[in-house]
Protein backbone atom coordinates (compact mmCIF):
# COMPACT_ATOMS: atom_id res chain seq x y z
CA UNK A 1 0.00 0.00 0.00
CA UNK A 2 1.40 3.42 -0.60
CA UNK A 3 1.56 5.45 2.59
CA UNK A 4 1.02 8.30 0.93
CA UNK A 5 -2.45 7.61 -1.46
CA UNK A 6 -5.49 8.02 0.21
CA UNK A 7 -7.42 4.20 -0.41
CA UNK A 8 -10.92 3.33 0.77
CA UNK A 9 -11.29 -0.01 3.15
CA UNK A 10 -13.98 -1.88 1.75
CA UNK A 11 -16.28 -3.49 4.72
CA UNK A 12 -17.55 -7.04 4.71
CA UNK A 13 -21.58 -6.94 3.67
CA UNK A 14 -23.27 -6.43 6.64
CA UNK A 15 -26.38 -8.70 5.60
CA UNK A 16 -26.81 -10.68 9.08
CA UNK A 17 -26.58 -8.06 10.97
CA UNK A 18 -29.74 -6.62 10.45
CA UNK A 19 -31.42 -9.85 10.74
CA UNK A 20 -29.72 -10.50 14.33
CA UNK A 21 -30.83 -6.96 15.10
CA UNK A 22 -34.38 -7.77 13.86
CA UNK A 23 -34.92 -10.95 15.95
CA UNK A 24 -33.02 -9.24 18.96
CA UNK A 25 -35.80 -7.09 18.44
CA UNK A 26 -38.13 -9.27 18.01
CA UNK A 27 -37.63 -11.27 21.24
CA UNK A 28 -37.75 -7.76 22.82
CA UNK A 29 -40.55 -6.74 21.52
CA UNK A 30 -43.06 -10.14 22.49
CA UNK A 31 -41.26 -10.11 25.76
CA UNK A 32 -42.95 -6.07 26.79
CA UNK A 33 -46.26 -7.79 24.76
CA UNK A 34 -46.27 -10.54 27.20
CA UNK A 35 -45.48 -8.23 30.02
CA UNK A 36 -48.02 -5.66 29.04
CA UNK A 37 -50.47 -8.99 28.73
CA UNK A 38 -49.64 -9.89 32.43
CA UNK A 39 -51.07 -6.79 33.94
CA UNK A 40 -47.53 -3.97 32.80
CA UNK A 41 -48.97 -0.78 31.71
CA UNK A 42 -45.14 0.19 31.47
CA UNK A 43 -44.58 -2.62 29.15
CA UNK A 44 -47.89 -2.07 27.13
CA UNK A 45 -46.58 1.50 25.86
CA UNK A 46 -43.21 0.73 25.31
CA UNK A 47 -44.30 -2.16 22.79
CA UNK A 48 -46.93 0.18 21.45
CA UNK A 49 -43.87 3.09 21.06
CA UNK A 50 -41.71 0.57 19.68
CA UNK A 51 -43.48 -0.82 17.22
CA UNK A 52 -45.57 1.93 15.61
CA UNK A 53 -43.49 2.24 12.93
CA UNK A 54 -43.37 -0.93 11.74
CA UNK A 55 -47.16 -1.19 11.66
CA UNK A 56 -47.77 2.43 10.13
CA UNK A 57 -44.87 1.64 7.50
CA UNK A 58 -46.91 -2.06 6.60
CA UNK A 59 -50.22 -0.44 6.72
CA UNK A 60 -49.03 2.03 4.01
CA UNK A 61 -47.30 -0.58 2.37
CA UNK A 62 -50.83 -2.76 1.97
CA UNK A 63 -52.72 -0.06 0.25
CA UNK A 64 -54.18 1.84 3.03
CA UNK A 65 -55.40 5.46 2.06
CA UNK A 66 -52.72 7.58 3.66
CA UNK A 67 -55.12 9.98 5.31
CA UNK A 68 -56.49 6.95 7.50
CA UNK A 69 -53.46 5.32 7.72
CA UNK A 70 -52.98 7.00 11.42
CA UNK A 71 -56.41 5.35 11.85
CA UNK A 72 -55.76 2.25 10.85
CA UNK A 73 -52.85 1.75 13.36
CA UNK A 74 -54.89 3.47 16.11
CA UNK A 75 -57.39 0.42 15.22
CA UNK A 76 -54.63 -2.04 14.96
CA UNK A 77 -53.53 -1.39 18.46
CA UNK A 78 -56.64 -1.09 19.81
CA UNK A 79 -57.41 -4.64 18.69
CA UNK A 80 -54.57 -5.33 19.59
CA UNK A 81 -54.52 -4.20 22.98
CA UNK A 82 -57.63 -5.82 23.54
CA UNK A 83 -56.70 -9.37 22.59
CA UNK A 84 -53.57 -9.54 24.29
CA UNK A 85 -55.07 -11.60 27.05
CA UNK A 86 -55.17 -14.64 23.99
CA UNK A 87 -51.17 -13.93 22.96
CA UNK A 88 -49.00 -16.89 24.22
CA UNK A 89 -45.78 -15.54 22.49
CA UNK A 90 -45.62 -18.95 19.99
CA UNK A 91 -45.11 -16.48 17.16
CA UNK A 92 -43.18 -12.94 17.37
CA UNK A 93 -45.70 -10.15 18.96
CA UNK A 94 -44.42 -8.53 15.62
CA UNK A 95 -45.67 -10.79 13.76
CA UNK A 96 -49.03 -11.17 16.01
CA UNK A 97 -49.52 -7.33 15.62
CA UNK A 98 -49.01 -7.07 11.64
CA UNK A 99 -51.30 -10.02 10.88
CA UNK A 100 -54.28 -7.81 13.22
CA UNK A 101 -53.15 -4.55 11.17
CA UNK A 102 -53.44 -7.20 7.38
CA UNK A 103 -57.20 -7.55 8.47
CA UNK A 104 -57.73 -3.68 9.73
CA UNK A 105 -56.77 -2.35 6.88
CA UNK A 106 -58.89 -4.92 4.82
CA UNK A 107 -62.00 -3.76 7.32
CA UNK A 108 -60.91 -0.11 6.63
CA UNK A 109 -61.28 -1.36 2.24
CA UNK A 110 -64.77 -2.88 2.61
CA UNK A 111 -66.03 0.26 4.87
CA UNK A 112 -64.67 2.53 2.71
CA UNK A 113 -66.13 0.88 -0.29
CA UNK A 114 -69.21 0.67 1.27
CA UNK A 115 -69.58 3.94 2.43
CA UNK A 116 -72.20 6.10 0.48
CA UNK A 117 -71.06 9.46 -1.11
CA UNK A 118 -72.60 12.05 -0.06
CA UNK A 119 -73.19 12.91 -4.23
CA UNK A 120 -74.58 9.38 -5.24
CA UNK A 121 -77.08 10.14 -1.82
CA UNK A 122 -77.87 13.55 -3.30
CA UNK A 123 -78.74 11.92 -6.75
CA UNK A 124 -80.25 9.17 -5.54
CA UNK A 125 -82.29 10.53 -2.63
CA UNK A 126 -80.47 8.39 -0.42
CA UNK A 127 -82.48 6.31 2.79
CA UNK A 128 -84.27 8.73 4.64
CA UNK A 129 -84.59 6.50 7.70
CA UNK A 130 -81.02 6.38 8.08
CA UNK A 131 -80.16 9.66 7.60
CA UNK A 132 -82.57 10.32 10.48
CA UNK A 133 -81.06 7.98 12.21
CA UNK A 134 -77.63 8.67 11.45
CA UNK A 135 -78.71 12.32 12.49
CA UNK A 136 -79.98 11.44 16.01
CA UNK A 137 -76.94 9.62 16.46
CA UNK A 138 -74.85 12.61 15.31
CA UNK A 139 -76.88 14.75 17.61
CA UNK A 140 -75.20 12.65 20.80
CA UNK A 141 -71.94 13.91 19.83
CA UNK A 142 -70.22 16.88 21.53
CA UNK A 143 -69.95 19.78 18.43
CA UNK A 144 -66.51 19.78 18.12
CA UNK A 145 -66.79 15.82 17.49
CA UNK A 146 -69.55 15.85 15.47
CA UNK A 147 -68.00 18.66 12.80
CA UNK A 148 -64.92 16.46 13.22
CA UNK A 149 -66.47 13.19 12.16
CA UNK A 150 -68.62 14.86 9.79
CA UNK A 151 -66.63 16.57 7.83
CA UNK A 152 -63.83 13.67 7.67
CA UNK A 153 -65.88 10.70 7.46
CA UNK A 154 -69.10 12.21 5.44
CA UNK A 155 -67.91 15.01 3.77
CA UNK A 156 -64.10 13.63 2.54
CA UNK A 157 -62.27 16.78 4.04
CA UNK A 158 -58.73 15.96 4.98
CA UNK A 159 -57.89 16.00 8.67
CA UNK A 160 -55.46 19.01 7.77
CA UNK A 161 -58.15 20.30 6.28
CA UNK A 162 -60.40 19.99 9.36
CA UNK A 163 -57.41 21.27 11.85
CA UNK A 164 -56.84 24.45 9.94
CA UNK A 165 -60.72 25.26 10.15
CA UNK A 166 -61.03 24.39 13.69
CA UNK A 167 -57.81 26.00 14.34
CA UNK A 168 -56.05 23.33 16.46
CA UNK A 169 -53.41 20.54 15.89
CA UNK A 170 -54.13 17.67 13.72
CA UNK A 171 -53.98 15.02 16.00
CA UNK A 172 -56.15 16.86 18.43
CA UNK A 173 -58.90 16.63 15.12
CA UNK A 174 -57.79 12.76 15.05
CA UNK A 175 -58.29 12.31 18.72
CA UNK A 176 -61.92 13.84 17.89
CA UNK A 177 -63.00 11.35 15.15
CA UNK A 178 -61.88 8.43 17.10
CA UNK A 179 -63.94 9.03 20.43
CA UNK A 180 -66.95 10.00 17.95
CA UNK A 181 -66.48 6.40 16.13
CA UNK A 182 -66.25 4.87 19.59
CA UNK A 183 -69.73 6.75 21.13
CA UNK A 184 -71.56 5.99 17.57
CA UNK A 185 -70.07 2.48 18.15
CA UNK A 186 -71.43 2.29 21.64
CA UNK A 187 -74.85 3.74 20.62
CA UNK A 188 -75.45 1.57 17.47
CA UNK A 189 -74.78 -1.73 19.94
CA UNK A 190 -76.78 -0.61 23.14
CA UNK A 191 -79.35 -0.44 19.72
Amino acid sequence: MNPGKHTKRRLPPRSGHRKASRVHDDTVTTALALAARDGDPAAGQEWTRALYRDVLRYVVHLGADPQAADDVVQDTFLRALTALHRFEGRSSARSWLLAIARHAVADSHRRRASRPRLREQAETGGGFEEGVALAELLGLLPAERREAFVLTQLAGWSYEEVAERAKCPVGTVRSRVSRARTTLLEQVVRG
